[in-house]
């Protein structure tokens, strides 16, 4: 009997055993990211009876304080009383934040954190106050020279912001992309995504991902909420870069002028999502987008973006104190408010941005639009098409660091 005999490949060619390889760089980062996620779940869990109880508290004084002096208190009393609430409620999660820190079992090292801080220190760099101190300046001296669009978007300023966007996309939150190809070559389209992270970060970066992975469109705008808007500094920001405040008629506009449009039906129930609820779609208001997509003809491109959700873990949601300074609600997140402004830069986790199949709405005529029942059926089913799609990527993911 013959023996079969050994082919060996080419000089030329070299095999690559791809098992072997994620095996070698599994071993090299080590157990480090594999109970990070774990631990810092953990954490969260554990400050946050503490935390509600403090926001509590710190709440039923403002309350008991209106009340026993009405419109008569003063801006300076008012100041005062907050501040004074603000320091007791830092004073008892630091202590809480030190008793965890003692009793717990499994301490997080310094190694487990090396790369956070890595990235963490090259943000805090990018989004220090020179940096925003410079853009607006140089924003100011623009505005003389280039025209903004009709929406407010100023091109020079795109650009200079650009490496910022960038650093964001490629290097901090690492995101990978597919599904570009669902988005159409050219004409209109709506992509409908899942919403959340406190501020609209979910939305730079999918317009990102438009520009950066799809070989032709560039015209990806995303819609953005009243309070971030009107937000002084940030708001002006928002739609000097791109950003379009959220209404049926800014959306039909883009629409009719062929843009793609990014929008989240969830709205501030997305982005003020409770950690505990991550990735659970809120209800998508009263079907809108649906209506907006029938009048328009536009199709719409179901997005899953899974590691937004984790950026800034909101553990509670005080509305009582975001009414003195008009916002919807403040997120109390285990860095914001006790760090200050370190407490508001975004966890690096992993993102992983998906675009789905597209759904026509071109055989939908001028009277369906005015069946309740069709347009929250299909409103239905676009939710239910993303859910889809946050399931099998979270089905997918090692951990919230890794992807």
């Amino acid at each position: 009997m013959t023996k079969k005999a050994h082919t060996t490949p080419p000089r030329h060619l070299k095999i690559i055993n791809f098992e072997e390889k994620a095996l070698e760089k599994k071993k090299k980062l080590g157990p480090t990211f594999e109970d990070l996620a774990t631990k810092l779940e953990k954490r969260i869990c554990d400050i946050e009876k503490t935390v509600k109880e403090s926001m509590h508290l710190l709440e039923d004084d403002v309350k008991k304080l209106s009340k026993k002096q009405g419109a008569h208190i003063s801006s300076n009393e008012f100041q005062n009383e907050m501040s004074r609430f603000t320091k007791h409620l830092e004073e008892r999660l630091n202590k809480t934040i030190t008793d965890l820190q003692s009793e717990s079992t499994t301490p997080l090292t310094k190694e487990e954190f090396s790369y956070v801080k890595s990235l963490t220190n090259q943000l805090s760099s990018v989004l220090s106050f020179d940096f925003y101190k410079n853009v607006l300046a140089s924003s100011h001296a623009v505005l003389n020279k280039q025209e903004v669009d009709e929406f407010g978007m100023d091109p020079m300023m795109v650009e200079k912001v650009k490496p910022l966007f960038d650093f964001l996309y490629y290097k901090y939150w690492r995101v990978k992309t597919t599904g570009v190809h669902n988005i159409p070559n050219q004409g209109r389209g709506l992509l409908v995504g899942n919403h959340s992270g406190a501020l609209p970060y979910d939305g730079s970066m999918m317009a990102c991902a438009v520009v950066n992975e799809h070989p032709v469109r560039r015209d990806a705008r995303f819609l953005v909420e009243d309070f971030v808007y009107h937000m002084p500094i940030l708001g002006t920001f928002m739609y000097r870069t791109g950003a379009i405040r959220a209404c049926q008629e800014n959306a039909e506009r883009l629409l009719k002028k062929e843009h793609l449009v990014i929008v989240f039906p969830e709205g501030v129930k997305g982005i003020g999502k409770h950690y505990n609820q991550r990735y659970k779609l809120q209800r998508f208001g009263r079907g809108g987008f649906i209506k907006l997509c029938m009048q328009t003809k536009s199709p719409i491109i179901p997005v899953g973006i899974v590691g937004a959700e984790e950026i800034h873990p909101i553990i509670y949601k005080s509305n009582i104190l975001a009414k003195t300074i008009g916002l919807p609600y403040i997120p109390i997140t285990p860095t914001f408010p006790w760090l200050g402004l370190l407490g508001t830069i975004p966890f690096p986790t992993k993102w992983h941005i998906h675009f789905g199949n597209p759904m026509a709405f071109d055989k939908y005529k001028k009277a369906d639009q005015e069946n309740e029942l069709l347009v929250h059926k299909l409103s239905e089913k676009v939710r239910g098409n993303i859910q889809d799609i946050l399931v099998d990527l979270l089905k997918k993911r090692r951990n919230i660091w890794l992807g």
